[in-house]
């Protein structure tokens, strides 16, 4: 495998979010409204959605070691569709324009 390159699991890949200050983020009956100042959007998401892009950094951070993160500051258990079921979140944060991959 050559560096940069993700393994089947996606652990290399590596995600981050803007500073926190592009969102305005309020809570909605258990829902949770995000305007993302830069686009003008306005997204409802849903645990845990929250959770992951309270966790992701303004640095690149690994998938396995957001996992890591996420497991100790809500006590999970890491199981072995963890890292999939985590990339899956990511990928649809990616695709809100919410996270971001690294170069």
């Amino acid at each position: 495998m050559q560096q940069g390159e993700a393994d089947s699991s996606g652990s290399a890949r590596h995600y981050y979010r803007d500073a926190p200050e592009t969102l305005i983020e309020h809570d909605l009956d258990g829902l949770t409204l995000l305007f993302h100042r830069p686009s003008g959007q306005t997204h409802i998401i849903d645990s845990p959605m929250p959770e992951i892009l309270a966790a992701l950094s303004c640095e690149p951070q690994e998938l396995r070691a957001l996992l890591g993160v996420l497991a100790d500051r809500y006590d999970l258990a890491v199981d072995g569709d963890a890292m999939q079921e985590l990339k899956a979140h990511l990928d649809a944060l990616v695709s809100l324009g919410l996270a971001r991959t690294a170069p």
